[in-house]
This record gives C-alpha cells, structure tokens and sequence, in this order.
C-alpha cells in the first residue's frame, strides 16, 4: 500500500462530518459516529470498502481488554508514519489518559487542527493543543487504494 496522494479529499470529507451527532458505534454522515466511525467512514468515501468490521465494543472496550485493538487495527490497515511527518489528512491515535490503552482517534485537517467524534458533541474541528500532542500515540497515512 502506498500513501494516498489526495489529502485535500481526505480532509474535505472528513470536514464534512463535521456536525454529525456523537453515537457509540455509529458511522453514517449526518446520522452518528463515533471517532472509529468518522475514520471509517472517510476511508469508504476516499478509499473503498472497508477492510474488515470492527467487533461490537462497549465504551470501556480498550481498559476492560487491556489490548492495543485500535492501534493493531490501524497497523494493519493504514501506512505508519514518523509522528513529527504529519501533514492534514493523517490520521492521528491517541491514549486520552497516560497510563491508558490507545482509545482515539481523529483527523488533521490543517496545520494544528484535529477533526473527530468524542462522547457528548457532534464531530467538530479543533485545536491540536498541547494535551493532545502529550497524548499522540501514532500516526497513519490513508492507503492509496484497497479492494
């Protein structure tokens, strides 16, 4: 897989999620997502069909299992890149708490700024700050191309 050259359709779809109600599991534009959910789907709409179906997970999914499902899953289907290499259109994985598993996840849409779904809010653009930087556990280019 080689990284996707176009990351001003990436970033335009994922800005159009943007308003898009918070809903556990979700990933219908408008509708509901979740942070999986709007990755999922700008990958449908800049990508192709998704890879594989994510499990049923509840909201305490990654400490209950204690296991990296998020960041193994983005391993196996998005190409890793240095995380000081990111550019608007990566997708960024985060451990929201220090000592926690990797449980975030969004998109950079501009030079320090963030587009994802968190609990109680709609997707939303914002600021890459210096909390969320501490917290960046990997960063991941969108595949060129997957049947």
């Amino acid at each position: 897989m080689s990284p996707s050259p176009d990351r001003a359709a990436i970033v335009a779809e994922a800005r159009s999620w943007i308003g898009t109600p918070y809903r556990h599991q979700a990933s219908l534009k408008g509708a509901g997502c979740d942070c999986l959910g709007l990755v999922r789907g700008v990958w449908r709409n800049c990508v192709g069909a998704e890879p594989e179906s994510p499990p049923a997970y509840t909201p305490d999914w990654a400490e209950r299992s204690g296991a990296e499902t998020l960041l193994e899953a983005a391993r196996r289907w998005l190409v890793e890149i240095d995380l000081a290499a990111r550019e608007p259109g990566d997708v960024m994985l985060f451990r929201p708490f220090a000592n926690g598993p990797t449980k975030h996840c969004g998109i950079l849409t501009a030079p320090g700024r963030l587009t994802h779904a968190y609990w109680g809010r709609a997707v939303c653009e914002t600021s890459l700050t210096p909390w969320w930087i501490g917290r960046l556990v990997a960063t991941f280019q969108f595949p060129s191309y997957v049947n």
